[in-house]
Order: structure tokens, then C-alpha cells, then sequence
């Protein structure tokens, strides 16, 4: 929590992941060490990749395809919450602005969030969708399993309703 003169100051730093399939650099915990909260878009291989993130920060996660019956158990298919005064949805395949996935087409269009994040695609995005004011993210992929070339992550801070302070860290991929 930040203070100024006594004064409790609303924010929340996030650190965004996605397509981590098992597998956690070291570089994730320097990288997301002053954030609050940990998101995870998806794909996070088994449940002892959640432990690792759960017992390094608070973790928000939506399970993916390549997950297991037990990670799909502990973390659904979508979360729908809100951060701050930021409405924030979350899943694993959702598509980008202009070709979102058909599951969550209708839902979108008619109630959008303000931030709508999704995986899958192991391709880093950051869009602002002008047609329904949402914000769109995809941290890309964090794990060595996939065509990416590089890891990806994201943080970033949710002021009030503001979404700001975007940073990316790059990692080359192993294997």
C-alpha cells in the first residue's frame, strides 16, 4: 500500500503471465517482486507451478487447455472481477480486438470490461479496442514450451480506474 502525508493511496501493482506450461524462470520473482498481485492468463501446466506463484504472491489464474483436470478444478475457465474501479475479465482463449473467440463474442460486445486479458497465443499484445473502450492484454508466453522465440511478462499498476505503468521484461527461451 502507498501512503502520501498519512493519506491511504488506492493502487494495485499486477504481474501478468501466461503459457507458463510447468515452467518458471527465476526472473519472474526479480521481475514481479514489487507487485501485489500475480495474474495468470492460462496454461499453467499443474498445480506446483501454482503453489510456486501462490506462495511468492496473491495469485489470480483461469485455467487453459493444456491443463489438467486438477488445475481446472482450483481455477475456472473465466474470471470476471474487479481491481480497483477497473473491470477486469480473464481467460485463456479469447482472441484479440476485431477477431475475439466465438465463447465470448456476445458478452464482450454487450457488457465490456474495461481490461479484457487473455493467453493462448503465445504473442505479447497490448491493444485498445476503440469500438468498446476495453483495454486488451496478452502477456505472451513465460514457459520454454511453445513456437515463441522469447518469454514474455507484463506488470503494470491499476490506479483508481486507471490502468497504467506498463512494463514488459523480455527472457530469451531455453529449450
Amino acid at each position: 500500500m502507498v501512503y502520501f502525508y498519512g493519506k491511504k493511496l488506492r493502487m494495485k501493482r499486477i504481474g501478468l503471465l501466461s503459457d507458463t506450461h510447468g515452467f518458471i524462470d527465476e526472473k519472474v520473482y526479480t521481475f514481479f517482486k514489487d507487485v501485489d498481485e500475480i495474474w495468470h492468463a492460462g496454461d499453467i501446466g499443474n498445480l506446483e507451478t501454482a503453489d510456486k506463484l501462490k506462495a511468492f504472491k496473491p495469485l489470480v489464474a483461469v485455467h487453459g487447455n493444456i491443463d489438467d483436470h486438477k488445475t481446472r478444478t482450483e481455477f475456472p475457465q473465466h474470471q470476471r472481477f474487479h481491481c480497483e474501479q477497473v473491470d477486469v475479465w480473464m481467460t485463456h482463449i479469447g482472441g484479440y480486438p476485431g477477431r475475439y473467440e466465438f465463447h465470448v463474442k456476445p458478452e464482450i460486445y454487450n457488457n465490456p470490461p474495461q481490461l479484457f486479458i487473455s493467453g493462448h497465443s503465445h504473442i505479447l499484445k497490448v491493444i485498445f479496442d476503440q469500438k468498446i473502450k476495453c483495454l486488451h492484454m496478452n502477456p505472451g508466453a513465460a514457459g520454454n514450451h511453445g513456437f515463441h522465440q522469447v518469454k514474455t511478462l507484463v506488470r503494470f499498476v491499476i490506479d483508481g480506474k486507471d490502468i497504467r505503468d506498463l512494463e514488459l521484461m523480455e527472457m530469451p527461451r531455453k529449450g
